[in-house]
């Protein structure tokens, strides 16, 4: 019991200095400042997944996992796209804007995939994919580039942004919850942070 005490001394916790809860999205400017630097840095990959990650509100389980041919019509990247989440094992559908298909598509053509291969493969042999590690410093690297502190903001920044800039112009929870995909009501209201009866209220107003 000594030994197991004094190893659990000894421990650093994994969140020791680190802003845990809910991490905050990117405002309009902040995007766009983001998308900027990517595009004058030339960075094809980091802007083709910069703009998915934004567009398709996925988590990072599933963005990494991302096919060319889930979001590829043949040589074309589709403008909706869907998708089997892999917490919820619930279909999600997502749409891809122009700009976005765009930077894929150069990304796609620049490194030469193919409809059976990952769309961010790793660098590292030991793995396929772009792992979810990996994309989180990728996303801190984004956030500290613009002058954010990066301690903040997460993975799930980028999921929740373009969910709550939707809500915020229209107001609509139901909308946004199946946009994201949640199978509870509350997932969706604790992602845009927002008061519970305040959400009820304005779901039953949204419903036909």
């Amino acid at each position: 019991m000594e030994t197991l005490n004094s190893f659990s001394a000894g421990r650093v916790p994994w969140n020791k200095g680190r802003l845990t809860g809910q991490k905050p999205p990117l405002k309009l400017r902040e995007i766009w400042a983001i998308r900027t630097r990517l595009q004058m840095s030339s960075n094809v990959r980091e802007l083709a997944l910069f703009n998915l990650a934004i567009d398709s509100k996925l988590r990072a389980c599933d963005l990494t996992r991302l096919q060319v041919q889930d979001i590829c019509m043949g040589s074309h990247v589709v403008s909706r796209a869907t998708f089997m989440q892999q917490k919820t094992q619930r279909p999600v559908q997502f749409e891809i804007t122009e700009q976005t298909r765009q930077s894929v598509a150069a990304w796609i053509s620049a490194r030469g995939l193919k409809a059976a291969d990952y769309l961010f493969p790793s660098r590292l042999h030991a793995s396929a994919h772009v792992s979810t590690r990996q994309y989180a410093r990728i996303v801190h690297r984004w956030i500290a580039s613009i002058g954010l502190d990066d301690a903040a903001y997460g993975t799930h920044t980028m999921r929740r942004t373009k969910a709550s800039l939707i809500y915020r112009r229209t107001k609509n929870l139901r909308a946004v919850q199946l946009l994201l995909g949640h199978t509870k009501l509350e997932s969706t209201v604790r992602y845009l942070g927002i008061e519970v009866d305040d959400a009820l209220e304005m779901a039953e107003q949204t419903e036909v």
